[in-house]
């Protein structure tokens, strides 16, 4: 089968493109620069590379493909809000765009539970959530947007959006390395009481449930909440992470409202300085708030369940970053 992934030099992309060479797929992989994938390259993936912002291109290398995995965004913490959009959405409409013209098959797009998140706690929640009336981040409202082109694409277009919960793994440059390193500059205090549970969800977990929604008949025109199933307490894998590289576990205890209203002045000020703050108010209420969430329907409509358990990935993970001394 022929099939684009777009993102394909990104830590996601890079396990999809691995997953599907391995069920013998002809695999491309759209991005920018391809000096961390030379893995999948030499087992036969061909590179396009390209940016998301170019329209025209990026609808013209949807051609001769039946599947696209659309997984390139813009996703840091901190950044200009028309990147955002020229990206997460000017980019989702260009692929869109291109599945159409080239009669694409279906098209997989990578959301993020984000889209539903209001800043409140979220205990198993579903996907008939309603979308928030105020976003908890540029990100997620762009990412919502996104999710609207798919939709409205569903008459000429096979579609389905998944929405993978904090994605971690080996080659993970966001999630827990960022906690880390704010760990070893001394600058990681616990937001919030401690107890939040919070679902994290391996890679190899993600890139199968991709696969599975690439083929899933029952898929089409759908969305769903792609997790491990396990919803530990955060804190408390944020502190095994520490232990295992010898950091201290001792935090500053840091009460969520008082950390959203650092946060808020810490915006303020790189709105001036053009520097990404060491805390946004969206980071902070994903650190301080529980956000767990039923996969029931990926279970029911793609047959869904995680193929690696949280502590073996926990595990994983910890190898590796122990092992590129993060």
């Amino acid at each position: 089968m022929q099939t684009l992934v777009t993102g394909g030099t990104g830590f996601l992309g890079h396990h999809v493109a691995r997953m599907l060479l391995a069920q013998g797929d002809a695999v491309r992989l759209m991005g920018r620069d391809f000096s961390a994938v030379a893995d999948v390259l030499a087992a036969g993936a061909m590179p396009i590379t390209m940016d998301l912002r170019d329209a025209a291109a990026v609808a013209a290398a949807c051609e001769g493909s039946e599947i696209v995995y659309h997984i390139g965004a813009k996703s840091e913490p901190w950044g200009r809000r028309a990147d955002f959009f020229a990206i997460n959405v000017g980019g989702t409409a260009a692929v869109i765009a291109g599945c159409q013209r080239h009669a694409v098959r279906r098209l997989v797009y990578v959301s993020s539970p984000s889209v539903v998140f209001d800043g409140r706690d979220q205990i198993n929640a579903t996907e008939a959530v309603a979308y928030p009336r105020h976003f908890a981040s540029v990100y997620s409202l762009t990412k919502k947007l996104g999710e609207d082109r798919v939709n409205a694409a569903r008459d000429s277009l096979e579609t389905v959006i998944l929405r993978p919960k904090a994605i971690f793994g080996p080659g993970d440059r966001a999630l827990l390395p960022r906690l880390i390193a704010a760990a070893r500059r001394g600058r990681l205090p616990q937001i919030g009481d401690g107890r939040n549970r919070v679902d994290l969800t391996y890679v190899a977990n993600v890139a199968h449930a991709l696969r599975l929604a690439g083929t899933a008949p029952a898929a089409v025109g759908h969305t769903y909440t792609i997790t491990n199933d396990a919803y530990p307490v955060l804190w408390d894998v944020i502190r095994q992470a520490l232990a295992h590289l010898g950091l201290s576990t001792a935090l500053r205890r840091v009460p969520l409202g008082a950390a959203l209203a650092a946060a808020g002045l810490l915006e303020a000020s790189s709105t001036v300085t053009g520097r990404e703050p060491t805390l946004t108010r969206y980071s902070a209420s994903i650190l301080g708030r529980t956000q767990t969430y039923d996969i029931g329907a990926a279970r029911r409509d793609l047959g869904y369940s995680p193929i690696v358990s949280l502590a073996d990935g926990i595990a994983r993970t910890l190898a590796t970053m122990e092992g590129m001394g993060l």
